[in-house]
């Protein structure tokens, strides 16, 4: 139980932003694992590039912050793992990748 208040009282507890920010960020990653199910037609990618700038700044952020806020870190680790396969998805249906069978030919 002391452990548990602890966790409540800290600085990146559920009583600060340090928290619910990172919880918040979890809804882009969500929205982003499920957009991978529709067609790479529909994926923007300039806004798909503006996630990958804004989650890379962040984590940047999420480091240099004190307390260091871990939570953020991985929230936009991952992020940035999501997006980056949806922009590697755009690329490719807009041409500007290739498929790996197609560079053998």
């Amino acid at each position: 139980m002391a452990s548990f208040k602890a966790f409540l009282n800290s600085p990146v507890g559920p009583q600060t932003t340090h928290f619910w920010g990172p919880i918040g960020n979890w809804g882009f990653i969500i929205a982003g694992l499920v957009d991978t199910q529709k067609p790479p037609e529909m994926i923007s990618g300039n806004m798909t590039s503006v996630m990958c700038v804004y989650s890379a700044l962040f984590m940047r952020f999420a480091w240099m912050v004190q307390p260091r806020n871990y939570l953020l870190m991985v929230s936009h680790a991952s992020n940035e793992t999501v997006q980056l396969y949806q922009l590697s998805r755009w690329a490719r249906s807009q041409g500007y990748l290739q498929k790996k069978a197609d560079k053998a030919e």
